[in-house]
């Protein structure tokens, strides 16, 4: 029994670990720094943090596990754009996620927002590539939806050099 109980908490334990890898960006500015950088869209996370229950089961279902780790390592930068109502937030935070909130027209808790951004002319332009709210049945399904949404629009990232010359492949003549 004690056997079960120590292989459990590490499970669980190391879970926790994997997860909090993750690094979440909550300054937007950042974010699109590291959305140019490292080609990759934005991710963003409507969330109620320490009021919603839907927003809380999301994370402990689907963000807090290591499937979800390693897909966002790899596919996106994840913005947590948090409205708190019993934590205390800096204002220019709170101002910046009140902006956000209405650009996307988010009405309830937990949104996420999949989008591009450009900056031109010194404003941030979002390209929306779709949404998501909570799903049941874990990483597996959350994930499968995240995953549509990606392969859909795959934005086009210009290559600074070419990586390699394209030589033309001539055609066959096909006997007839």
């Amino acid at each position: 029994m004690k056997r079960i109980f120590f292989i459990s908490l590490f499970l669980v334990v190391s879970n926790i670990v994997f997860a909090q890898n993750l690094v979440w960006e909550t300054n937007i500015n950042k974010a699109i720094e590291r959305s140019t950088k490292e080609h990759k869209p934005m991710f963003l996370f409507f969330t109620g943090s320490d009021w919603c229950g839907w927003c809380i089961r999301l994370q402990n279902e689907v963000f807090k596990t290591p499937e979800f780790t390693t897909w966002a390592k790899q596919n996106v930068v994840l913005v947590d754009l948090d409205f708190p109502r019993r934590t205390p937030q800096p204002d220019e935070l709170k101002a910046q996620n009140n902006s956000l909130q209405q650009t996307f027209q988010i009405q309830g808790f937990p949104s996420i927002r999949v989008v591009n951004s450009d900056i031109k002319e010194g404003k941030i332009n979002f390209e929306l590539l779709g949404g998501l709210g909570y799903q049941a049945g874990g990483p597996t399904v959350w994930l499968k939806s995240a995953d549509e949404i990606l392969k859909l629009n795959k934005k086009v990232y210009p290559v600074e050099k070419p990586i390699a010359k394209i030589i033309p492949v001539k055609k066959s003549k096909k006997k007839k």
